[in-house]
């Protein structure tokens, strides 16, 4: 009898230690579950052509790519051709429209350098609104910041009334309706504001537009280093301009 229940008791706690044995496996390789998929993946470096991020719901919100696989120019699902391939960044709205972006490129060939870099911010179902960039054509550079004001036409119904135009036969007539097309009634699909920068003709420069797209005041400092502020009509011509040169001889009368 006493046989019996010694050998119970080991029965026993045999079981109990096959239990005690199965729950920490579990628990282990449960821990070691929820802690593989919690885990961040890190990668010291990684060769890909296009990151897109995206929201839960799938939506694009930014596109990080070579010039290759760069996306074209998509407004409310539809495709438009023609955008240039180049490296960089394009943001999506809460929408999924695209409203703005970073790009770089430059190249030399046979000597001549062309090459240009920026950051654009569009407005709301338009086109660039502020930019900031650099281009370069043979030997000629400039770079600033530009401040556009954009028709109050959606961009998709811009680009639709355009290409209806294209298709009309070339010549005279066609020019003339794409030119009212662009003056929009007074209200050019794009008119710069504000330009402050290097311009091509190595001057440093601030220069204010008017609604129309046209300069009316520039303050100046030339490749010379000479200073001016210069008043501009609809023309274009310079109204009037004061110099540094001018404000320094009243001031030592």
């Amino acid at each position: 009898m006493t046989r019996d229940l010694f050998s119970r008791c080991r029965r026993l706690l045999s079981f109990r230690t096959y239990v005690a044995a199965t729950t920490t496996s579990a628990a282990v390789l449960a821990l070691a579950a929820f802690t593989s998929v919690n885990a961040r993946p890190h990668f010291q470096e990684i060769d890909v052509e296009r990151v897109n991020i995206v929201e839960p719901d799938g939506k694009l919100r930014l596109t990080i790519s070579d010039a290759a696989r760069s996306p074209g120019w998509v407004f409310h699902g539809k495709a438009y051709p023609g955008r240039p391939k180049g490296a960089g960044m394009i943001f999506f709205n809460d929408e999924g429209e695209e409203d703005g972006g970073i790009g770089f490129g430059g190249r030399k060939v046979n000597g001549k350098i062309t090459a240009d870099g920026g950051m654009a911010f569009d407005r709301y179902d338009q086109d660039e609104a502020v930019t900031l960039r650099y281009t370069e054509e043979d030997g000629r550079r400039q770079q600033g910041l530009s401040v556009t004001d954009r028709a109050d036409m959606p961009i998709v119904e811009m680009l639709a009334h355009r290409d209806s135009l294209m298709k009309l036969p070339a010549g005279p007539g066609r020019d003339s309706a794409l030119q009212a097309f662009v003056q929009n009634h007074g209200q050019p699909l794009a008119a710069r504001r504000l330009f402050a920068g290097r311009a091509s003709d190595r001057s440093s420069v601030v220069s204010l537009s008017d609604p129309l797209g046209r300069p009316r005041l520039r303050m100046m400092v030339d490749s010379t280093g000479a200073a001016s502020i210069q008043f501009l009509d609809t023309l274009g011509h310079v109204s009037r301009s004061i110099s540094g040169l001018d404000t320094l001889a009243r001031s030592s009368r």
